[in-house]
């Protein structure tokens, strides 16, 4: 099999003259045009936000589109991920203090006990990567020197309370930590989410990680999947029922593992005022990238984010 021919470098007169020329972009002002390929990219802004607009078969961009049009859908997704940011750190937030509350109620604070296997789901299958989390959560409390507030607890009172552990916590971590807790502990913790039992809450959080994770590397979020290895684990909910969203099989083919997914947990992990500030802001960054691009259009962008056109409606139902 003959390998593609690697790209040649480009200067920025000629990635604009490739636009153009060969792919038929409309760019009205070329200096501005430059200045924007020197703060973001060629490849970031063009190789990552062009298929909205882009005609696959001609290899051009469809009639009308304008080097604005992509901008506008660049920034519309550095906001979205601020947005959804925002309220994934609500979330991890609350995590933090819920399994850090009810197993100290159920054990202790002290680190004997966060660093006990038997205070975990600890069966064959889960006992390697219970002894993952353990040897993690030991060189956290025992001599890693990163954070300033667990090296005072260790020097002070010989011991690294759980409320203090759980600040060092990365999201993906605190979703294995809750998934390895007994179901005794999960099932006080998941009471705190109206109509989430501790199972969902698992998989809300396992999903959830990922979304978190593309955030926290600025890559491109609106049109983001989850991976095919977390697909089947965002569970079916009574809003993907009552939304009407169409099946393949026994799959729903929208809230499962694009953004809109995203909007569901939200529905159900954060508390309603929150939810409806989130949809609010939310709706408004829809509609601004739509009357500001040229060619953009509601169906296409709700499409590639996995959105169904009635989504506004999440908030109608009760969970």
């Amino acid at each position: 099999m003959l390998k593609k021919q690697i790209k040649p470098f480009l200067t920025y007169t000629e990635q604009l003259a490739k636009l153009t020329e060969e792919k038929k972009l409309l760019i009205t002002d070329p200096v501005h045009a430059q200045n924007t390929l020197t703060n973001i990219s060629y490849y970031a802004l063009i190789g990552g936000y062009k298929q909205l607009f882009y005609n696959p078969m001609t290899r051009q961009y469809r009639p009308g589109t304008t080097f604005d049009d992509l901008i506008q859908l660049y920034y519309f997704d550095e906001s979205l991920r601020a947005l959804f940011f925002k309220y994934l750190c609500h979330i991890e937030q609350k995590m933090r203090s819920l399994i850090s509350y009810h197993f100290s109620k159920t054990y202790s604070h002290m680190e004997k006990d966060y660093l006990n296997a038997a205070n975990y789901n600890n069966s064959r299958k889960n006992s390697a990567n219970i002894q993952r989390l353990i040897q993690m959560l030991t060189i956290e409390a025992h001599s890693n020197t990163n954070h300033p507030y667990v090296v005072y607890q260790r020097n002070t009172y010989r011991n690294v309370p759980l409320w203090v552990m759980m600040n060092t916590l990365t999201f993906g971590q605190l979703s294995k930590m809750y998934f390895f807790l007994k179901t005794s502990v999960q099932a006080k913790i998941s009471i705190h989410f109206n109509g989430v039992n501790e199972k969902e809450l698992g998989q809300y959080l396992k999903a959830l990680t990922y979304y978190r994770n593309v955030c926290a590397h600025n890559e491109r979020f609106y049109s983001f999947r989850c991976p095919f290895r977390c697909r089947v684990d965002m569970p079916d909910t009574i809003l993907h029922r009552k939304l009407g969203i169409p099946r393949k099989g026994n799959q729903y083919i929208l809230g499962k593992s694009d953004l809109f997914s995203v909007v569901i947990a939200f529905r159900y992990l954060l508390p309603r005022s929150e939810f409806i500030d989130f949809k609010k802001q939310l709706v408004k960054l829809i509609s601004s990238v739509l009357i500001h691009s040229h060619t953009l259009t509601e169906p296409v962008l709700l499409n590639a984010m996995g959105f169904p056109e009635n989504w506004r409606s999440i908030t109608r139902y009760k969970l």
